[in-house]
């Protein structure tokens, strides 16, 4: 597989484009014996589905979990992590079912997306155990529903039906709830930010009702990868959980390339140069590898995008021979099962040699024996980078994955910092279960459940008694002697929408039809769903009409616009209380509450997939505010002069800063860009010193702020290695422009950003 990448990086026009290459030796396999616990029928069905021998972390983990202990397997991509709650769930169904065959002990099964707990339940169904397995999600009739409330003994899910649906009706569920034994939370790196503190808020309200009806499950999660697996299972869960993390599944020679498109002659804003777009790039390469007979999957960020991927790709190979153009397809949501079974079975047999695969389906996607991955960008966190380039080798052959940077500071920093991907992992799941504007309606939900008692108050945190007498005193919750009672007509769990925080969600309505496509947080509804934002909606493009924010409703329409939209807004903050600080030399990092008041004035327009602007429209849209968490740093001017900053070089240089430390703090934090916004000034009147600010961009704030004052010195170091590291002159996307920025990136000052970091770091 080197040798091909070697190859690729040959070819005339694209000298330097290869900024690194790591190959990752092969790893044996190590197992362990079945466990003496294990039902001999399952052991039969696991032997018949080709599985010899458990590998040690699987043996390791179902041993704790049988044994009772909360465990959380942690371990790569394709290492069987299945295997380690499923063997003592089936053992244990099977051997408490009563005499006349009543249920026995159950298992709940969540997993974050629908797909996912599908593909459990067909792996579930092919060993062809009497064990009685369903799903529960809203695809399912009622008739499922009801079966799965009286008979079944292993229940597949998601935290939504959870919160919706199991929680808010746990009397009915009351006989499978007394008996459930295990409890397993796949994937639990996907619980990050406002998700994953309601997602822990649900999870305590489980564990309250179950201890109403005498059970206490084990709590068993999976994870490709995740840093602190303890610590991040613990803050989930409110349990002391045991981590296993050894990895004895075997695997093949892996080389992972890190690739950067060049500059290209086309210009952005102020003049900026721009790279060729990750997705071209991916093209290209799938073209090559296809050519070569390399079986490859390339992951592209939407259904568009992979279906242009596959389109260039075919005719590139048109070019080669006439026969190659059949041989690459798209893979994407949207198709129908059966056309994504077929596409799979195509290249099982070898008919098919390329796809081209929205990320989405990176947990559900049904293919083995690939030699190649592309990612044309990367997917956001580690896991999911690792997760994956985990889709090729799966036969424990030799495996290629390529990650193509797109045009932004994160992907620059990690094609020429590969060590800060391809080491240890350091990648925190970050949020927090006590954020107010969380734990209020899941103490609602819970007081609606049954009514909350003290005794039940520090299983929600310690500050789950303040806000319990903020609900009482604004009416939501009554309290007496027995404790607080959720008196209001309406349904309590529908104070919450867990993937969101904030006001009620705009709901995206087809104009025509009338159909709601789908819905945004009221939150980022100015900036994602004003009129003429492009919006696009599990890969599908629609245009945007009108917004009307009284209504909470956007019209949309298809469109087949080329061109992306991105919001522009102006943003002022104040400082309401510092938390904690500390002194660095001069200079000094804080992080507290804060109030941020912005107003989104324009959205630009950007031609796709060049990223060239085409123009820019003004919106008039009303102020909001925004209490939340921020990380600040402030430079005072002593040590601003001694470095030779001029006044005049202050603003850009601050504002170059603060566009690239937002890039990089997702690598440290597990958030997105989007999900954080910044302010910089050369004088702000609450420090009366250069300040600038890196905020959550939720009410109360998710995490990410506070992840960022604990890892400030890597975190800072990062972005003034990323800004010194690029090859362009004066700024650009891939260092300190930013695409939301709401003054047109402008001033930015790309020398002046690494002096003032050269400041702050010397401190």
């Amino acid at each position: 597989m080197a040798d091909i990448v070697d190859r690729l990086a040959a070819v005339p026009g694209r000298e330097g484009r290869l900024t690194h290459l790591e190959r990752l030796p092969a790893r044996p396999g190590r197992l362990a014996p079945w466990p003496e616990w294990a039902d001999a029928t399952v052991v039969r069905a696991l032997r018949a589905r080709g599985l010899i021998d458990p590998w040690t972390h699987q043996a390791a983990a179902a041993d704790a979990a049988y044994a009772g202990q909360h465990v959380v397997l942690a371990t790569g991509t394709a290492s069987g992590k299945s295997l380690a709650y499923q063997l003592p769930a089936l053992t244990s169904a099977l051997a408490t079912r009563g005499p006349r065959g009543q249920r026995g002990s159950t298992t709940l099964y969540l997993a974050p997306t629908k797909a996912l707990a599908q593909d459990q339940l067909a792996g579930l169904t092919a060993l062809g155990l009497d064990v009685r397995v369903t799903s529960h999600d809203g695809d399912s009739s009622r008739d499922q529903r009801e079966w799965a409330r009286d008979h079944a003994e292993y229940v597949l899910t998601n935290p939504d039906m959870l919160h919706h649906s199991l929680l808010p009706g746990h009397e009915r569920w009351r006989p499978f709830l007394s008996q459930l034994r295990y409890v397993v939370v796949d994937e639990c790196h996907h619980y990050r930010g406002v998700f994953g503190a309601h997602v822990a808020q649900v999870l305590r309200r489980l564990r309250r009702i179950c201890a109403a009806y005498g059970a206490r499950p084990t709590f068993v999660l999976a994870s490709a990868t995740v840093a602190e697996p303890e610590a991040a299972a613990g803050r989930l869960t409110g349990l002391d959980v045991l981590a296993v993390t050894g990895d004895g599944s075997p695997r093949g020679e892996v080389s992972l390339a890190m690739w950067q498109p060049a500059l290209t002659t086309f210009t952005g804003e102020n003049g900026a140069p721009l790279r060729r777009a990750a997705s071209s790039e991916a093209a290209d390469l799938l073209a090559d590898l296809v050519a070569s007979d390399v079986r490859t999957l390339a992951f592209i960020r939407s259904r568009r995008g992979a279906e242009q991927v596959a389109l260039t790709a075919a005719e590139l190979l048109r070019e080669v021979d006439p026969s190659l153009p059949e041989r690459v397809a798209a893979y994407r949501g949207g198709y129908l099962p059966e056309e994504r079974r077929e596409l799979e079975r195509q290249l099982r047999g070898g008919e098919l040699i390329g796809l081209a695969a929205t990320n989405a389906l990176e947990l559900g996607i049904d293919v083995s024996g690939l030699d190649a991955v592309l990612l044309a960008g990367f997917p956001g966190t580690r896991a999911a980078f690792w997760q994956q380039v985990g889709r090729a080798g799966r036969s424990g052959g030799d495996a290629l994955g390529i990650l193509v940077a797109r045009d932004d500071p994160l992907d620059t920093y990690l094609v020429t910092h590969p060590e800060a991907l391809l080491g240890q992992p350091v990648e925190a799941t970050v949020f927090d279960p006590t954020n107010p504007y969380v734990l209020g309606p899941h103490l609602c939900a819970a007081a609606a459940e049954l009514p909350l008692t003290e005794a039940d108050l520090p299983l929600f945190g310690p500050t789950a008694r303040e806000v319990a007498d903020q609900l009482t005193r604004a009416g939501l919750l009554r309290h007496r002697s027995r404790g607080w009672f959720w008196t209001d007509r309406r349904r309590a769990s529908d104070l919450a929408d867990i993937r969101s925080a904030g006001g009620p969600p705009v709901s995206l309505v087809e104009a025509g039809t009338g159909r709601v496509v789908g819905t945004v947080d009221s939150g980022s509804a100015h900036s994602t769903a004003h009129a003429g934002a492009v919006y696009v909606h599990r890969g599908e493009t629609w245009l945007v009409d009108t917004l009307d924010l009284d209504e909470h409703v956007a019209v949309i329409g298809r469109t087949d616009a080329p061109y992306s939209t991105t919001a522009r807004e102006t943003t002022d903050i104040s400082i309401v209380a510092e938390h904690q600080h500390r002194a660095w030399g001069a200079c000094r990092l804080s992080v507290g509450q804060v109030d941020v008041t912005h107003q989104v004035v324009s959205f630009q327009m950007r031609r796709q997939p060049s990223g060239e602007v085409l123009g820019e429209q003004e919106l008039d849209l009303p102020e909001r505010t925004l209490r939340t968490t921020a990380v600040w740093w402030t430079v005072p001017d002593r040590a601003l002069r001694a470095a030779g900053l001029d006044l005049v070089d202050l603003p850009g240089s601050a504002h170059a800063a603060e566009h690239c430390s937002i890039g990089l703090l997702p690598l440290f934090a597990t958030c997105d860009r989007w999900d954080i916004g910044g302010v910089s000034t050369a004088l702000h009147p609450d420090t009366g010193q250069l300040t600038v600010f890196v905020y959550d961009g939720h009410p109360g704030g998710a995490g990410f702020a506070e992840r960022g004052f604990g890892a400030a010195r890597e975190w800072l170091t990062a972005t003034r290695d990323t800004i010194a590291a690029c090859e362009c002159f004066e700024g650009c996307p891939s260092c300190v422009q930013s695409p939301k920025c709401g003054n047109q990136n402008n001033p930015l000052d790309k020398a002046g950003a690494i002096r003032l970091l050269d400041v702050l770091l010397g401190g």
